[in-house]
C-alpha cells in the first residue's frame, strides 16, 4: 500500500467515527404527549415534595405552569423548564420542584428505557370540578407534543 491510499484510508476512517457519532451526539429524545406518556413511562410515586413560596405575584390566583421536561433512560426527569404560566405568576419554581421530583419506571413497551421529552401542566388553586379544572389548565397545553 502506499502512503496516498493510506492517508486517504485514514481519513475515511476518522470521517466515518465522526459521521457515526453525530447523530447520537446531536439525537434528542422523540417528543411525547403528555397523555400517552404511560404508554413509554409509568410514574412511581404518587406523592411528591413541592416547594411553595410564602408570598409572591398571583399565588392564590386560579392557574396553571407547563413544565417541559425529559425522561432520562434511569426515569428520573432532567431538564426541567418552566416553558408558560397562566396567569403571570409566582408559581413557575413551584411547578419545577414537583416535576423534578417526579420518578418513573419503564413501561413494558419501553423496555429498553428510552428517553423521551413531554410537559406536564402543573395546576394552582384550580377548582375541584372536573370541567373548571380542565378550564382552568387548557391554556397551558403546549404545541408540538401531538399524540402518535
Amino acid at each position: 500500500m502506499n502512503i496516498t491510499s493510506c492517508r486517504v484510508r485514514s481519513a475515511l476512517l476518522v470521517a466515518l467515527a465522526v459521521a457515526s457519532s453525530a447523530p447520537v451526539m446531536a439525537q434528542q429524545p422523540r417528543r411525547v404527549a403528555p397523555e400517552q406518556l404511560p404508554y413509554t413511562w409509568v410514574l412511581t410515586n404518587s406523592d411528591v415534595s413541592v416547594d411553595v413560596p410564602n408570598s409572591g405575584v398571583n399565588i392564590y390566583k386560579p392557574g396553571c405552569v407547563a413544565v417541559t421536561y425529559n425522561v432520562g433512560s434511569d426515569g428520573v426527569p432532567y431538564n426541567v423548564m418552566v416553558a408558560k404560566v397562566v396567569p403571570a405568576s409566582d408559581l413557575g419554581k413551584a411547578a419545577v420542584s414537583a416535576v423534578s421530583h417526579f420518578r418513573y419506571a419503564p413501561s413494558k413497551i419501553n423496555k429498553q428505557g428510552e428517553p423521551v421529552s413531554t410537559y406536564y401542566v402543573v395546576p394552582f388553586n384550580a377548582p375541584d370540578d372536573p370541567k373548571e379544572q380542565a378550564a382552568v389548565m387548557a391554556p397551558c397545553k403546549l404545541p408540538g407534543y401531538a399524540p402518535t
